[in-house]
């Protein structure tokens, strides 16, 4: 993997379902009556997770908890967002000495600016000028007034895997972040094109996935990719 060579092995995972994610997939479903924002009072960092994802949080635990002794984190890194914290948090009570969990701002969530709350509706109608700047850029590139675009992202977390592989060689690192934070992981580590990034955007990273790459030759090689078999278990389906 491009600019980790000392992890022994590296777990990503996404945010357990936050009450944001519930209210953007209630905005998508309104067919009848398009809305144009969906009503959030937190601000992004303060959004926290829903029953269900606190349910999700602690089927990641028992996944963690289920790796032989010597595959298991011996350090965690998370997003200060709350629903990356709460889900790292949540996740780490299933370990018997579960490592210090530690914060990295350069794992949060793309800044979304002035976009921010807006359903793609909501973009066409108040941001017309944007809408038709988006399309032309290509998601990868486009950058919203105020916020980030994927490739500000992929800069930042290139910082924090070289930091990450300096403060913690030979060890077996767990990053609680978001979905964003999961693709262009991949897109370092496979060292993607533009083009075969977003086709991989295209599938929904899962919260609660699992993705790993372990050491193998002496270079980190993928093993799983947003697993969410762990999320089957009957604690997990008697969610609401």
């Amino acid at each position: 993997m491009s600019g980790v060579r000392n992890l022994e092995s590296l777990i990503l995972t996404r945010h357990g379902e936050s009450v944001g994610n519930v209210a953007h997939q209630v905005a998508r479903e309104a067919l009848g009556d398009p809305t144009e924002r969906v009503d959030i009072p937190e601000r992004d960092a303060d959004v926290p997770l829903s029953e269900r994802g606190r349910l999700q949080a602690a089927a990641l635990g028992r996944r963690l908890a289920a790796l032989p002794p010597d595959e298991r984190p011996t350090a965690v890194v998370a997003s200060p967002y709350l629903r990356a914290l709460d889900t790292a948090t949540i996740a780490l009570t299933a370990l018997a000495h579960p490592p210090r969990l530690e914060i990295d701002e350069r794992f949060r969530d793309r800044e979304t600016g002035v976009l921010h709350g807006l359903t793609a509706h909501g973009v066409r109608v108040r941001y017309p000028e944007e809408d038709e700047r988006r399309a032309r850029l290509g998601k990868y590139y486009y950058r919203p007034p105020g916020g980030e675009s994927w490739a500000d992202v992929l800069l930042r977390l290139r910082s924090a895997y070289n930091d990450l592989d300096l403060d913690h060689p030979g060890e077996r690192v767990l990053v609680v972040a978001h979905d964003v934070v999961v693709v262009l992981t991949r897109h370092i580590a496979e060292r993607l094109s533009e083009a075969e990034a977003m086709e991989v955007e295209r599938t929904p990273v899962g919260n609660c996935s699992f993705t790993r790459w372990v050491r193998r030759g002496g270079l980190l090689r993928p093993a799983e990719y947003n697993d969410t078999a762990h999320l089957s278990e009957p604690a997990e389906s008697a969610a609401p």
